[in-house]
């Protein structure tokens, strides 16, 4: 074979390598860092918001002026109650439970108490003593220090986290309206704005829905930051006209009363599209609606 003709086939041989190459190098491929379904950031813990265990993230719950529901947090758990909300106690009850109402189609609110310590809580521990301040008129509870947010917002983020984890789709958030009770510090309106907005974005970064307890007079400057509202005896104390920025803004106010029968509220609870009903005051499975 003389020279010219292999430096020929030598170069054909070295151009058709190089298209190779080329070719090769331009094939798309899976990117190594590709994050996995539902990692998220800014959570606080494993999982992404409203996911428990992982998964896409939930959208958050907006119940409905109107909506029925039911409120135990005493006693056995009745799940039989015809109610399509059930708000029951976050600590107590387990996600296989808030697993069934799932499957019963039902929501589940995770009741906690954020503005109060309660003794008998397995993270009561975790409460500096300097935050604890006056009895609230519960057995074993006493008003928090909402003005100490460094302190309590890493606590009340991992309540949260419990909730979410469970499964559950909102969080009840008690005792938030400490500024107008005798709880042993200088609590002042403002403080208590600047807790709950703090709660309802701990809630709300976790694919929670949240819903204001009582504290009637913060209902304007707070109804945009929750999402619907639980009430303690409105109809008692003629304050239920105090609840219709909830309604207007299309949110439900579950509503209570303890003292009162259903039939001497139920027609003007109706009225202004509250979710009524009649309880026991130690909130066992026991109700009537209206």
């Amino acid at each position: 074979m003389n020279p010219p003709r292999l430096r020929k086939r030598l170069l054909l041989l070295l151009g058709a390598l190089l298209l190779v190459t080329t070719a090769c190098s331009q094939i798309p491929s899976e990117p190594h860092d590709k994050p996995s379904p539902g990692t998220s950031s800014g959570t606080g813990s494993t999982g992404s918001p409203g996911s428990p265990g992982g998964g896409k993230p939930r959208p958050i719950w907006h119940p409905e002026p109107g909506t029925a529901w039911q409120w135990q947090l005493t006693g056995k758990l009745d799940l039989s109650v015809d109610a399509p909300v059930y708000d029951i106690d976050g600590f107590n009850q387990k996600a296989a439970t808030v697993a069934e109402l799932h499957k019963r189609g039902r929501k589940a609110i995770c009741y906690i108490s954020v503005g109060a310590y309660e003794n008998f809580r397995p993270d009561a521990r975790h409460f500096p003593k300097d935050v604890i301040g006056e009895d609230n008129g519960w057995e074993g509870e006493q008003w928090l220090d909402i003005r100490r947010l460094d302190v309590l917002r890493p606590l009340m983020a991992k309540r949260f986290d419990m909730c979410r984890d469970k499964g559950f789709d909102a969080v009840e958030p008690d005792n938030v309206d400490g500024y107008k009770n005798d709880t042993g510090f200088d609590l002042t309106a403002g403080h208590q704005l600047a807790f709950n907005r703090m709660i309802a974005k701990l809630a709300h970064d976790r694919g929670l829905s949240v819903g204001l307890k009582n504290d009637l007079d913060q209902i304007p400057q707070l109804v945009g930051d929750f999402d619907f509202a639980v009430n303690e005896q409105c109809a008692q104390y003629d304050e239920c006209a105090a609840m219709t920025p909830f309604i207007k803004a299309d949110k439900a106010v579950f509503h209570v009363e303890y003292e009162l029968p259903a039939d001497r509220f139920c027609t003007s609870t109706k009225r202004l599209h509250l979710s009524s009903m009649q309880k026991r005051l130690h909130l066992d499975a026991w109700r009537k609606a209206c």
